[in-house]
């Protein structure tokens, strides 16, 4: 965890990524989270059949690929990765609270400031959402202009 947040600029409650179980740099990415009965969009994603909303199973997607794209670059302290557009989002299945995520993201394209993604969340082996991403890298310097 400490390494994720070390490449991430996100933190609780918005960080998705609790572990990193396989990358390939410039190729791949396999990550995981832990979705408790204690995340508190369940209070509220709902009541009384909660469900992790689909847009934060796309965060997370985008969140593995931060890390693929971040973790080797000496520079990345000064870059921050922003959506340039979601594709192809399909939600197949609901993840619900006890439900182990496996992300699997791949790279489709990489150029000097842009990167297409293709990710996957799966839970036990079964597809519950992909997209493909596209991203864009903005200096965190200018990110707040």
């Amino acid at each position: 965890m400490r390494w994720v947040m070390s490449v991430l600029p996100h933190r609780y409650p918005l960080l998705l990524i609790d572990r990193v179980l396989a990358i390939e740099p410039g190729r791949s990415i396999v990550a995981i989270k832990n979705f408790t009965v204690n995340e508190e969009f369940f209070q509220g994603h709902f009541p009384e059949h909660p469900i992790v909303p689909g847009v934060l199973l796309v965060e997370a997607m985008a969140q593995a690929g931060g890390l693929l794209l971040l973790h080797d670059d000496p520079h990345r302290d000064e870059k921050l990765l922003y959506f340039g557009a979601i594709e192809r989002a399909r939600f197949r299945r609901p993840v619900v609270p006890g439900d182990q995520v496996r992300f699997e993201v791949e790279v489709l394209r990489l150029k000097a400031a842009h990167a297409k993604l293709s990710a996957k969340a799966l839970v036990d082996g079964v597809l519950h959402a992909e997209a493909e991403l596209l991203s864009t890298f903005v200096p965190r310097g200018a990110a707040a202009k």
